[in-house]
């Protein structure tokens, strides 16, 4: 006897379509009280001065500030169990997989944000895999996600990925 997969069938059918779309702009003030906010003091995201001597345009976002700008905020009412909004990663439902956590994620930056800048984040979902690990089996997703600026630009671009488990 076969086991029932834990992707569903409509769930599967996602693999190559859009999951998320957000337009966001970046702001200074925003970015600089994320960054005080988790310790990060870089004189790049604070010193303009320090950020023209450094080659560039004046003081620029922090790139990992990036989805932050983009996402906005949800009322915790309205998370789901797992924490998150779903809105980033589709809403992808695994009723037989309800446990998520996080499975990775690999960003590359090309490009500086700056004070003003939209970007556009366009989430894919790239692959649905189960997989068998040591305690079982489990759904692997994986996302590719683009930002690009407001002169479509490639600022930055990440794989990340989300474990699934009964």
């Amino acid at each position: 006897m076969t086991e029932q997969t834990l992707i569903p069938d409509e769930v599967a059918a996602r693999v190559g379509t859009e999951a998320a779309r957000a337009v966001g702009e970046v702001n200074r003030r925003d970015w600089q009280r994320w960054a005080s906010s988790v310790g990060d003091h870089n004189p790049l995201w604070f010193n303009a001065e320090f950020a023209r001597a450094h080659g560039y345009a004046d003081v620029v976002c922090p790139p990992l500030f990036l989805q932050y700008a983009v996402l906005g905020v949800t009322p915790l009412g309205d998370l789901r169990a797992d924490g998150s909004s779903g809105a980033a990663s589709g809403n992808l439902q695994f009723p037989d997989a309800p446990k998520r956590m996080a499975g990775g994620e690999s960003t590359t930056f090309h490009l500086p944000a700056y004070h003003r800048d939209e970007l556009t984040m366009v989430r894919t979902v790239e692959s649905i895999v189960e997989k068998q690990g040591r305690s079982g089996r489990f759904v692997l997703v994986t996302w590719r996600t683009t930002y690009t600026n407001q002169r479509d630009e490639l600022v930055a671009e990440a794989t990340t990925s989300m474990i699934a488990r009964p």
